[in-house]
């Protein structure tokens, strides 16, 4: 089957990319990247790669062993357009997110969130994970106008993490973890009918991730076709999980 991933130029995460990525290639999937303007080659957020502050606070080895070997791997330098991509070309989406100041490109692009809604209509599989269901509250369903959340339970960045992420750097790095002035759990709640039912904010975490081995941190959720979940630590589980949607819709 074939996943589209649009991704920004630069800043995306290195684990919420690379992660999903390797486990549906591992299971025989074709993942294929866009990006603004077709044959970009993207970039991580460099940061997550070297160290946020300290050398801490980045991906782990495992996911950046993964972006490392995505990086040589040709779908990588043969990205398509945003504009240009037909969507019913494809069996599923994978919507990854990131913090960083370039993934504004991504997040804020009209004529992406135009080609999101025409997908949403198909009713195919659909993940997000992080800032990456920023796209999908901004993007609307052609029948009803709203956004294509607006009846969906989901998950996002819960604000507690955006919250303690910039406020522990803020003093070294500003607003390097504040992408926009609202926090993404207030822009995706404002997008729901009834958030207080619809949005999940999963148990409190902050330091543990899921691995290939533990799903014990992790968090996701699934309503119908549409899986979410919150940010890096879920990767493993939402990678997995989107996988088994992919295989059984």
């Amino acid at each position: 089957m074939r996943v589209l991933m649009p991704v920004p130029d630069r800043d995306f995460d290195v684990t919420e990319v690379a992660v999903p990525w390797r486990i549906l290639t591992d299971a025989g999937h074709q993942v294929v990247f866009a990006t603004e303007r077709a044959g970009v080659v993207p970039q991580a957020d460099p940061r997550l790669l070297t160290g946020v502050l300290f050398g801490q606070l980045g991906a782990e080895d495992e996911p950046k062993k993964f972006y490392h070997q995505l990086c040589a791997a040709p779908e990588f330098r043969a990205t398509l357009s945003w504009s240009d991509i037909d969507v019913a070309q494809f069996d599923g989406l994978l919507l990854p997110g990131g913090h960083a100041p370039g993934m504004r490109q991504y997040l804020g692009s009209r004529p992406l969130q135009q080609q999101i809604s025409r997908f949403w209509t198909l009713n195919r599989p659909v993940g997000a994970i992080c800032h990456g269901v920023l796209v999908l509250a901004r993007a609307q369903d052609p029948a009803t106008g709203r956004s294509a959340l607006a009846d969906r339970f989901t998950t996002c960045l819960p604000k507690y993490m955006e919250r303690s992420a910039y406020f522990s750097t803020a003093w070294r790095l500003g607003r390097y973890y504040r992408t926009y002035p609202a926090y993404v759990e207030d822009e995706v709640r404002a997008a729901l009918t009834h958030p207080d039912t619809q949005f999940q904010r999963g148990p409190i975490e902050l330091v543990r991730r899921g691995t290939a081995t533990d799903d014990a941190p992790a968090f996701t959720v699934l309503d119908g076709n549409y899986l979410s979940a919150r940010w890096p630590g879920d990767a493993y589980l939402f990678a997995r999980r989107y996988l088994e949607l992919l295989t059984t819709s």
